[in-house]
C-alpha cells in the first residue's frame, strides 16, 4: 500500500527546504498527503529560579524557538508555492522525540533531516534514534549536504535476515515496486539457519514475487567496516536510496562498540529509509 500521509518534521534549521522538496516529490508520485510538524529540541541552558540570570535565558529560549518556527512557517510556504500542494502545518513543543514519534504513528511515514554536526555536535543521532526506535513507523531521512532531485529510482537494501531488515524491506514495498532497479546486498553471511541455503535468494525471490526487479549482492571483507562498505556500494551502483533496518544491536552497543546504524547516521550521503 502506497504512503497516503507523509509527515516531516521541522526544526527551523535551513535544511528543512530540502527536505521538503524530497518530500514532496515522494507525495506527488504516491498522490500523499503531505503534513509538518515543527519541534526543536531545547538548547541546554538551565538556571536556578533564584539565579538573576534565569529571566534572561527563559528570554532568549523563547526568541529563538519563535524565530525557527518563523522560518519553518517560510520553508512550509516556500514549498507550497513551488510544489502546488497544500501542506498541513502543526506545531508540538517539549518532549521532542516522543512528541515526534506520536505524530508519525498517525502517518505512513516519517521524514527527518539528518542532523549537522557543525550546528548540533554530539546531540544529533541521539534525537534522530530515538525517534527512529520509538515511532513505530519508517523514517526517511535525508542527508543534511547536497540536492536529490530523485529518491527511489535505483534502490539498495542492506540484508541480514534479521527482524528490523525484514521491516524495512517491507516497509520499503511501495518505493521497491515503482523503482527502475533494485539490489539487495548481504554483507558476510553465516549460518545457513538464518540466512537459507543460499543467502540473498530468499529475499530476492519474496520480491521478485512483489515484482520487484532486483539484483542480489553478496560481500564479504572483514577489513571495512558494513555500514562503509554500503556507502561505497551505493556510490558505485548510483543508487538514490538506501533501505535497512535500523539497530538490530541495542542502541547502548552501537553507541560504545560502534555499528552501521551509528555510522549511517553520521555518514550518509544518499537518503535513508530505515525502520526498526
Amino acid at each position: 500500500m502506497s504512503p497516503q500521509t507523509i509527515l516531516v518534521h521541522l526544526d527551523g534549521r535551513a535544511r528543512g527546504a530540502e527536505t521538503l522538496k524530497v518530500a514532496n516529490r515522494i507525495a506527488r508520485s504516491f498522490n500523499s498527503h503531505v503534513a509538518t510538524v515543527f519541534a526543536t529540541q531545547p538548547p541546554l541552558l538551565v538556571a536556578s529560579a533564584m539565579d538573576p540570570a534565569a529571566a534572561v535565558v527563559l528570554e532568549y529560549q523563547a526568541e529563538a524557538e519563535i524565530a525557527l518556527q518563523s522560518e519553518a512557517k517560510a520553508q512550509v510556504a516556500a514549498a507550497e508555492s513551488l510544489s502546488g500542494l497544500a501542506i498541513e502545518w502543526r506545531v508540538t513543543s517539549f518532549n521532542t522525540i516522543g512528541n515526534v514519534a506520536m505524530h508519525a504513528r498517525h502517518a505512513d511515514l516519517l521524514v527527518m533531516s539528518q542532523e549537522d554536526p557543525a550546528w548540533s555536535p554530539g546531540t544529533g543521532p541521539s534525537i534522530l534514534a530515538g525517534v527512529i526506535i520509538s515511532a513505530g513507523r519508517p523514517v526517511l531521512l535525508v542527508p543534511y549536504a547536497g540536492t536529490f532531485k530523485t529518491c527511489g529510482d535505483s534502490v539498495l537494501i542492506a540484508w541480514n535476515a534479521g527482524r528490523e531488515s525484514a521491516r524495512a524491506a517491507a516497509d520499503a514495498l511501495p518505493f521497491l515496486k515503482a523503482a527502475r532497479e533494485v539490489h539487495v546486498v548481504s554483507f558476510n553471511p553465516e549460518s545457513e539457519s538464518d540466512w537459507g541455503e543460499i543467502p540473498g535468494a530468499d529475499i530476492g525471490l519474496w520480491l521478485a514475487r512483489h515484482d520487484v526487479r532486483v539484483t542480489v549482492h553478496e560481500r564479504r571483507s572483514r577489513d571495512v567496516d558494513v555500514g562503509n562498505q554500503l556507502l561505497s556500494l551505493a556510490a558505485d551502483l548510483g543508487t538514490d536510496l538506501v533501505v535497512m533496518g535500523a539497530y538490530g544491536h541495542s542502541r547502548a552497543y552501537e553507541m560504545v562498540l560502534g555499528g552501521v546504524t551509528r555510522t549511517i547516521l553520521g555518514s550518509m550521503t544518499v537518503p535513508v529509509l530505515m525502520s526498526h
